[in-house]
């Protein structure tokens, strides 16, 4: 039995202000772009929570499937399907939120909605790419009212910019994070954001237009696409005039500057789409306090790999229930051959690794090795001998929970 959470019907009031949404936002294909906040979505709009159906043919245990309004498309109504939970026990208390932003070839995850709802959070799911979570991975249903399709939207770049992908998926995050902010069980205040691969490619975005969000926690997705990413590819054979429009409206680079909200980021080192120099350039933009967990190897995919890091659920606690912080770097550098990196942590800190690699050439085919780093307690401090022949090195310092956290990378030339 499907677990109801909307204890209320859409309010008039409401309503009145998604039509009025829907009718100022059939008129943004000619704004200017820009990294301003907010850019070219109109914020003021969107903030306001999205009219809201039942999407009674999907059912799932404990959480519930709706529609929301989304932003015309060609002149035309869309909507938005979502799975929405909320955990046991939200009748006297107010929870977080999280919003959840699947990846290339995903669709809205009811599993992952209930990862979050088990860690005491409400959480939304939803597709943006006009599907239904029925079919097969990368071949999910569309739906008569969908938004554009998935991904990237690079081949519909000269179209008017509110009928353009990015454009649309970003704005059914933000009215999502409108809509699960509006519920009374939700505290407005504590919501955050995570997503996996495009995913955390829109999260980049979203964490630069929408200053709500408490928390931001891109997985693998960063910017700098066109500097050195698997769609090089693509913005070639587009050309130089289409390949810097998209990257002048689309690319995350453009809008992290304006984040201000604490960041996580989760990737790995040999990630096919995300390379860890564009990852760097992509992490250093926001001003806030930032962490890194950056694993050898860490395969790149929906399920275990992207939602499963227990960093993200720390990180969040961190920041919305007051756990405790997870550990940070500060300083680092190098005397000789010894690597230093200098660190605070109020969690015990049980292992700490230097990962190097000795090999030039692509990110994705470098040969990544580990050795063990000694752990100055007293000076909070991390050495390592480099490896002969080291052309890149990060530390990785590991809590008694065996949970991550990395320095930034250093490249020796």
């Amino acid at each position: 039995m499907t677990k109801r959470i909307w204890h209320r019907r859409p309010h008039q009031a409401v309503l009145a202000a998604c039509q009025c949404l829907v009718l100022a936002c059939a008129a943004v294909g000619q704004a200017q772009t820009g990294s301003e906040h907010g850019g070219i979505w109109n914020m003021e709009k969107l903030r306001q929570p999205p009219v809201v159906r039942d999407a009674d043919s999907f059912d799932e245990d404990h959480i519930q499937a709706v529609f929301y309004d989304g932003l015309p498309l060609h002149g035309k109504p869309t909507r938005v399907f979502a799975w929405i939970g909320l955990p046991e026990g939200t009748d006297t208390r107010k929870v977080p939120g999280i919003v959840l932003v699947h990846g290339g070839g995903g669709t809205a995850f009811a599993e992952w909605v209930r990862l979050w709802t088990a860690r005491g959070y409400a959480a939304i799911a939803m597709d943006t790419c006009g599907c239904v979570p029925k079919g097969s991975y990368g071949k999910w249903r569309r739906h008569d009212a969908g938004g554009p399709p998935g991904w990237g939207g690079f081949d519909r770049i000269d179209e008017p910019i509110g009928d353009q992908w990015t454009y649309h998926a970003v704005a059914d995050i933000v009215l999502a994070h409108s809509l699960l902010a509006s519920m009374p069980e939700v505290d407005g205040d504590r919501i955050g954001i995570t997503g996996i691969s495009w995913g955390g490619y829109l999260t980049c975005i979203a964490a630069g237009v929408d200053e709500r969000f408490k928390f931001a926690v891109p997985v693998y997705g960063c910017g700098f696409l066109g500097d050195n990413s698997v769609w090089l590819g693509t913005f070639k054979k587009m050309g130089s005039e289409k390949s810097q429009k998209w990257l002048k409206l689309w690319d995350p680079s453009v809008y992290l500057p304006a984040a201000r909200m604490p960041m996580l980021w989760v990737a790995g080192t040999n990630d096919f789409a995300y390379p860890m120099d564009s990852l760097q350039k992509s992490y250093r933009l926001p001003s806030a306090q930032r962490r890194l967990a950056i694993r050898i190897r860490m395969p790149h995919g929906h399920g275990g790999a992207g939602e499963n890091p227990e960093e993200i659920g720390a990180f969040a606690n961190s920041i919305v229930k007051n756990a405790t912080a997870l550990p940070r770097f500060g300083d680092q550098g190098l005397r000789a051959s010894n690597a230093w990196a200098d660190f605070v942590s109020k969690r015990t800190v049980r292992k700490a690794e230097l990962n190097y690699t000795c090999d030039d050439g692509p990110w994705q085919k470098c040969l990544w090795k580990s050795v063990d780093a000694s752990i100055d307690s007293e000076n909070s401090r991390l050495n390592a001998t480099l490896p002969q022949g080291t052309k890149v090195y990060y530390f990785n310092l590991i809590d008694a929970q065996g949970l991550v956290v990395s320095s930034e990378h250093i490249e020796l030339e």
